[in-house]
């Protein structure tokens, strides 16, 4: 495993959070924790979601805020637009859309891979969706049909990891 450290750092091979529209600064800090533990490259802030300098956000990242690279932008569909301008990139939207997500572990990663987490009470905008190259979720086997942005987060980014390590896809 310590041969994966820094592995998302480079630009063919980064991997980027986008947080659209979170509203709560405690779950952002979570996010940022999380990014910190899977190496993420960087965090991407759109619209209302809290970012640094913030000082609940700052309480609950634990000084994770300091060490993994963030920048904002206006709303989701913008970040996207930024991070293509910049190269290429795969984007994935995390959300349970029925006909249109697949499960977590039904795909490989590309690189550099960019996903966004949406607001637990509106999901993702609707533009972005239009913009994403395809969704991904994690099963929901019980009766209600969402969890916590940071669990999913750390569900399907350490998904991501482990299929990285995997065999046939650690060099891609």
């Amino acid at each position: 495993m310590s041969s994966l450290k820094g592995y998302f750092t480079t630009m063919d091979k980064r991997l980027v959070i986008i947080l659209d529209r979170l509203r709560s600064a405690h779950n952002v800090g979570n996010r940022f924790r999380i990014a910190e533990a899977v190496g993420a490259s960087e965090i991407i802030f759109c619209g209302y979601t809290p970012a640094p300098p913030h000082p609940k956000l700052e309480k609950t990242a634990v000084g994770t805020d300091k060490m993994v690279p963030s920048r904002t932008a206006p709303d989701s569909t913008a970040a996207v637009r930024m991070l293509r301008d910049e190269g290429p990139i795969e984007v994935l939207a995390v959300d349970n859309i029925p006909g249109r997500s697949v499960t977590v572990w039904e795909r490989s990663y590309a690189r550099p891979l960019a996903l966004v987490f949406g607001n637990e009470a509106l999901g993702i905008l609707p533009e972005t969706l239009e913009t994403v190259d395809g969704v991904v979720a994690l099963p929901m086997l019980g009766q209600k049909t969402s969890i916590n942005v940071g669990n999913a987060a750390a569900a399907i980014l350490y998904e991501i990891i482990r299929n990285t390590v995997s065999e046939g896809n650690s060099k891609k």
